[in-house]
């Protein structure tokens, strides 16, 4: 496998990087795994990395609908943060956040993780009170957290709008500075380099359209690429994980629900279009005039 690194990227720019090797291979479906994971995001892909590191388990194979990175995990927002009151939640969250420091390392692949900080602004002295509480809750835990007052917030982030007429005053905020940005579909591409590596089939544009059982044990599933047998089924697809499960007329306690996010990395360029757009509209209508 390809390692990255300063010398391979200089060694590739003579070649204008058109000689890289594949990240990895884009499989066919063998006739039978031991483990067969629906969904090939980054929980899907983060699984069969760790049956491969961490039990030697590598006869797998990662089905995904689409394509690596083109799914949920491609929508994610980029913010990476443990600021949770409940315990659970923030000492898992925190768990993340350690696996996040080092998986650049550890994958051997640039996941842009960038520890900015991150502050949540309070609109009312009811709201700093809560935060309040919230960061005395993080730092109990160990978890980083500084509480922000008006003008503390104002030397960090000059830029907004600190009027007291403005709909949403800014009161303060609490940060955890550790917190930050990252890329989850480079999360994807990273476990997925690596998963290969092990062994691990990663198959795009297969479709599950059934799953065959006998009694309470799966046999085999029935994909857009054939038939694939398997004892073992691990359902990672988001929203879409409990339509699998009704396939073995099995009813998860969730209910999904639509959402987009609109990340950071694409503002711009729409907005820019939005503007051009309206500007050209708006000169239309007035040579229409």
């Amino acid at each position: 496998m390809q390692k990255y690194s300063i010398i391979s990227l200089i060694k590739n720019a003579f070649s204008n990087h058109e000689k890289w090797d594949l990240a990895w291979k884009d499989s066919s479906p063998k006739k039978e795994y031991d483990v067969v994971i629906i969904g090939g995001g980054g929980h899907g892909l983060a699984t069969a990395y760790y049956l491969a590191k961490e039990h030697n388990i590598t006869n797998v194979a990662v089905i995904e609908k689409g394509w690596i990175g083109g799914g949920n995990v491609g929508r994610n927002t980029t913010i990476i943060r443990s600021n949770y009151m409940h315990d659970d939640n923030g000492l898992f969250s925190e768990f993340g956040m350690n696996l996040w420091r080092r998986m650049s390392q550890d994958l051997n692949y640039n996941v842009m993780f960038s520890p900015r900080g991150i502050i949540n602004l309070a609109h009312s002295d009811a709201q700093m009170n809560v935060y309040a509480r919230r960061g005395n809750s993080m730092r109990l835990n160990g978890i980083d957290a500084v509480l922000l007052n008006r003008e503390q917030v104002k030397e960090i982030i000059p830029m907004a709008d600190f009027s007291e007429n403005v709909r949403f005053p800014i009161f303060g905020g609490l940060m955890q500075p550790s917190a930050g940005t990252a890329r989850h579909d480079a999360v994807a591409w990273g476990y997925a380099r690596q998963a290969d590596s092990m062994g691990v089939d990663i198959i795009q544009n297969c479709e599950v359209k059934g799953i065959k059982r006998n009694g309470d044990s799966v046999e085999s599933i029935e994909t857009t690429k054939g038939i694939i047998k398997t004892k073992k089924i691990g359902v990672v697809a988001a929203g879409h994980s409990s339509v699998i499960a009704n396939m073995v007329d099995l009813k998860l306690p969730l209910e999904s629900k639509p959402l987009q996010a609109l990340v950071s990395e694409p503002v711009k360029p729409i907005i820019d279009t939005v503007v051009m757009s309206n500007t050209i509209h708006a000169y239309v209508s007035q040579s229409d005039k």
